[in-house]
């Protein structure tokens, strides 16, 4: 019998078979769900200790420290933004373990409210739509939810009044902040030629203005009262089109015939988490104040020139008509810091003694824009 040749033996540097790479995979993808669940039970015995501590078991500031660290160690090729996204959910599953969540936003789902909270909270907790801002507001004072997910400020249109009011009204804190990037996007179930009107929320029609008028300079505007509902209406209306996220659009239905259509690039809303509680110190912390100054010359710029003297940076003031009170107003500002750092302390007490009323809206971890 003749001798066979020897084999050759495989060359390293050819990349493996099909069957070899799925099941690396499915190796990796046992030994993540074992670390998965390792690390959900560890956070379940820090929940426990918080519970019986008094403490709150949610901490919006760990949580933020806990995803810039992983975007801080990732070396790719996956982008940092889709590990955060891995990880907040992972974080969410977790929490879910022992604290079931409700978070009031306003809905109805794939607002951009909504899409705030998904990228605050992940999707392992109970979202309560609500019709307004103020509803939301009512929703955490009154106990039915823990937190809630409310617009601040848009970069484009600035301050949300509804917001601010119910601030001047009600007790409840930010303790957490949420820059969105907005992307509108239009959406319709027939062609662009077709569309004679456009529903979406006014804010959105605004931020969209120069684009309509140029693409759909005969289409007649309607508000309605939020961008989801301008999805559920264009989905039953013949000819109508909504402004609204991809996601609404993919929810209802309806075809996306341009994207990014807001006249200002980087359009971004700052959203607030509100609740009962401050969160911990990150070290890039942000705080928020409210205060009342004598109706008198000098008097705002005297309550302005006391965080200066404590070198602490104002990175947002507005003013705000107090209700019912002729010429009347209240001050928002928010300056970097957290309300334990002692320069923060020095500033309060210091408007506390020239102001008749100063309420500490919070101190959150300063955050990263997402969408």
């Amino acid at each position: 019998m003749a001798k066979q040749p020897p084999k050759t033996p495989p060359d390293a540097s050819k990349p493996a078979g099909l069957a070899a790479l799925r099941a690396q995979i499915d190796r990796i993808d046992r030994e993540l769900v074992e670390q998965m669940n390792e690390r959900a039970t560890l956070a379940g015995q820090i929940g426990k200790i918080k519970q019986s501590n008094g403490q709150q078991t949610y901490d919006p500031s760990r949580e933020e420290m806990v995803l810039e660290r992983v975007a801080a160690s990732n070396a790719g090729p996956l982008s940092g933004e889709s590990l955060k996204s891995v990880f907040r959910e992972l974080i969410s599953g977790s929490r879910a373990i022992e604290q079931h969540l409700r978070v009031a936003h306003l809905g109805p789902a794939w607002t951009y409210s909504h899409l705030a909270a998904l990228h605050r909270f992940g999707s392992s907790v109970e979202f309560v739509p609500v019709a307004s801002i103020s509803a939301a507001f009512e929703e955490v004072h009154a106990g039915h939810s823990h937190y809630g997910v409310v617009p601040l400020e848009n970069s484009t249109d600035g301050r949300i009044a509804d917001t601010l009011d119910n601030f001047s009204r009600l007790p409840v804190k930010i303790c957490a902040e949420v820059p969105l990037r907005i992307h509108h996007t239009l959406l319709a179930a027939c062609d662009r030629s077709a569309i004679d009107t456009v529903y979406s929320r006014p804010q959105a029609l605004s931020q969209c203005r120069n684009w309509l008028a140029r693409h759909l300079p005969n289409a007649r505007l309607v508000e309605v009262t939020s961008t989801s509902a301008a999805a559920e209406t264009a989905a039953r209306t013949p000819r109508a089109a909504a402004i609204a996220s991809r996601q609404a659009g993919v929810h209802h239905g309806l075809d996306v015939l341009a994207e990014n259509i807001e006249d200002v690039a980087g359009n971004t809303t700052r959203f607030a988490v509100i609740g009962h509680a401050d969160s911990g110190r990150t070290g890039k912390d942000k705080t928020a104040l409210m205060f009342e100054t004598e109706h008198k010359p000098g008097g705002l710029a005297d309550a302005l020139a006391i965080p200066k003297k404590q070198k602490l940076n104002l990175t947002w003031i507005e003013s705000f008509p107090l209700p019912g009170e002729e010429r009347g107003y209240v001050f928002f500002v928010e300056l970097e810091g957290h309300r334990d750092d002692l320069r923060v302390r020095r500033a309060i007490q210091a408007l506390e003694r020239r102001c008749k009323r100063v309420v500490v809206l919070g101190s959150y971890a300063n955050a990263a824009a997402v969408g």
